[in-house]
């Protein structure tokens, strides 16, 4: 399924329509591409860990929305979901992204929720990159 959310153009095989952490997921995504913080930091506990495999650590809210912001100067054109996969307290996320730098990137993040409910904000994300191109 492809979609136009803003200047972005996405490609999502999955059907989130009857899963909930699913769905966050899939709009998680496209909200990190879009540089869309306030809906990031909604979903966010305030222990949150990220953990960019490879480069860095960032623990803490405070510390993730900075990140977030030191990002934005790169935008995403194109986002290529290939898969979601939830269980439990669990999700995970991979595709591709193609940014303004016209740069591929390829991604795997997974995700650990505070709680198994579909509301449950997210306590960890461990994200696989790695460029293609």
């Amino acid at each position: 399924m492809s979609t136009q959310s803003n200047n972005l153009k996405v490609e999502c095989t999955e059907n989130c329509g009857n899963s909930p952490k699913k769905m966050l997921l899939k709009e998680l995504s496209i909200a990190f591409a879009e540089n869309k913080i306030s809906f990031c930091m909604d979903w966010m506990t305030d222990d949150v860990v990220w953990d960019l495999i490879g480069d860095k650590q960032i623990q803490g809210k405070a510390n993730f929305e900075k990140v977030l912001i030191q990002m934005q100067g790169r935008r995403a054109l194109e986002l290529h979901i290939h898969n979601i996969i939830t269980h439990g307290n669990t999700g995970s996320v991979n595709g591709t992204l193609l940014l303004n730098d016209q740069q591929s990137v390829a991604f795997c993040d997974v995700y650990n929720f505070r709680g198994t409910v579909k509301n449950a904000k997210i306590k960890a994300i461990t994200s696989y990159v790695i460029k293609i191109s």
